[in-house]
């Protein structure tokens, strides 16, 4: 047995160096096509950003109560980032990765399971199993029975795989970056959801300015009107009058249960964000009362990278395919793998761990490919065209990112000076249909100028609140295109 023992170990240690010289020779092979990050033709400046000398500092980097200052509206976001179904289910799929993760890490460890049995036999002392039995016509004495009891305790290691090649790190290592994708997409999936409650927020705000104008607006109307009755009553104004009086009246008055529909479909839409059940939501400050930022940076393109979540889980995924293709060539070498048993036996319980009970085995075993019909190289290639989807994803990534800061940039600028113009124009016809119903009231003019001075100005003050609320959602739009609203 001894000279046995020694035979297989020998045989091992030969086999090992041997191994172990190819594995040496494969590991610096593989040190030549560790992963590099691809690279990336990054501007200078963001196309739109009118800094002069823009800095590392920028809007993306502060946490989203540092950016929205509404107190109702931080309420509603903290409440999304908690309970909101998208983000439950992003934690799902962390989750599962992890778990994944574990399954395929546990692959590179010894498998050891424990077993134990314990049979006992009565019989004659003579070995017959018919002791007792009648034999010519009288009974026999029973004849002294003797027990046995035969115990056995095994732990037994499983099929194990010395990860010489590496396959299974490979694997591992692919899971892990998984895991990290999964992480990074929970945090471009916060990202936009709390992008997502700001603006819906803004469009309800704005909503509620289109219905306090519209109640104002009627309220001008009626007036008007009812002065325009008194006149036609006296003589002075006419029938066609007193129905373009009406028209106006009736145009305000439809525009309400309109923006009070838009009302509630948006609280609804909110309080599905926040997972609630529909219902009205409270409103902090008003649209014109929203605190801007003093600057807006928009830092350095070279950061949004490294910023940006989605763009990190990119990267992550390029790194699993990576690994997976190094853990598909690893499948052209031998596989080596190992199997023992170590335990006791004996008849006698009370000598089950002494004397010379014990037993082992020890089947090494090493498995080389030789023919596939082609699935070790179909799996490469397959796990190249993955990285090589990957690689183009991650490059579109990047280049979505830039294009959307560029367009946040130009909206904001642009917006901005939009809404300058329109409260000079709000301003103007306000000032222009006061004079023209004075005016008309004094018999100089005519209604019809007053009636287009009064629809005029409806339409800007309509105008000019969406442009305010357009140029809030410009700010939220930036600053999703920044990677801003995943940091906790």
């Amino acid at each position: 047995m001894n000279n046995q023992i020694k035979n297989i170990l020998i045989a091992a240690i030969i086999s090992l160096g041997l191994l172990t010289g190819t594995a040496a020779a494969q590991k610096n092979k593989k040190n030549k096509n560790k992963y590099q990050r691809p690279t990336v033709d990054a501007p200078t400046t963001f196309r739109g950003d009118e800094t002069v000398s823009p800095d590392s500092a920028s809007i993306g980097d502060l946490k989203w109560f540092e950016v929205f200052k509404d107190e109702k509206l931080q309420e509603l976001i903290r409440a999304a980032v908690i309970r909101n179904y998208d983000l439950r289910q992003t934690d799902a799929r962390i989750n599962i990765e992890r778990a994944n993760l574990g399954l395929t890490r546990s692959n590179q460890f010894p498998q050891i399971e424990a077993g134990a049995n314990l049979s006992t036999t009565r019989s004659a002392q003579n070995g017959s199993a018919n002791a007792g039995a009648v034999q010519n016509g009288s009974n026999i004495a029973e004849q002294p029975k003797r027990t046995r009891s035969i115990g056995g305790v095994l732990l037994n290691l499983l099929s194990f795989e010395i990860d010489i090649w590496g396959r299974r790190r490979q694997q591992t290592k692919a899971a892990r970056a998984f895991v990290q994708a999964s992480a990074e997409d929970r945090s471009a999936a916060q990202m936009t959801v709390v992008g997502d409650v700001a603006a819906a927020y803004f469009n309800l705000l704005e909503l509620d300015s289109e219905l306090e104008i519209a109640r104002r607006t009627l309220s001008a109307r009626e007036n008007s009107l009812a002065i325009i009755k008194i006149r036609e009553q006296g003589g002075i104004a006419t029938m066609l009058e007193v129905r373009q009086g009406e028209e106006l009246v009736y145009q305000a008055s439809q525009t309400i249960p309109d923006a009070e529909r838009q009302i509630e479909r948006t609280e609804n839409f909110i309080r599905l964000l926040t997972a609630d059940v529909p219902g009205p939501i409270a409103r902090g400050r008003s649209l014109a009362e929203q605190e801007e930022l003093p600057e807006v940076p928009a830092g350095l393109p070279s950061e949004l990278l490294a910023r940006r979540p989605d763009i990190r889980a990119a990267e992550q995924r390029l790194v699993a395919n990576h690994a997976l293709i190094r853990a598909a060539k690893a499948a052209y070498f031998p596989t080596i793998s190992l199997t023992s048993l170590f335990g006791f036996q004996s008849n006698q319980l009370s000598s089950l761990f002494s004397g010379g009970g014990n037993s082992w085995s020890f089947a090494p075993q090493i498995v080389q490919p030789i023919f596939t019909a082609g699935r070790l190289k179909s799996n490469v290639r397959f796990e190249q065209a993955q990285q090589e989807l990957s690689i183009a994803q991650y490059g579109q990534t990047i280049q979505t990112a830039f294009r959307e800061v560029s367009d946040a940039l130009v909206e904001r600028r642009k917006v901005k000076e939009i809404r300058a113009r329109q409260e000079l124009l709000v301003t103007t016809l306000r000032d222009r249909s006061r004079l023209a119903y004075v005016r008309y009231e004094g018999g100089v003019d005519t209604l019809l100028n007053a009636l287009d001075a009064d629809r005029e100005l409806f339409d800007a003050e309509l105008n000019l609140t969406q442009t305010r609320r357009n140029e809030l959602l410009a700010l939220v739009q930036l600053y999703k295109a920044l990677g801003g609203g995943w940091q906790q």
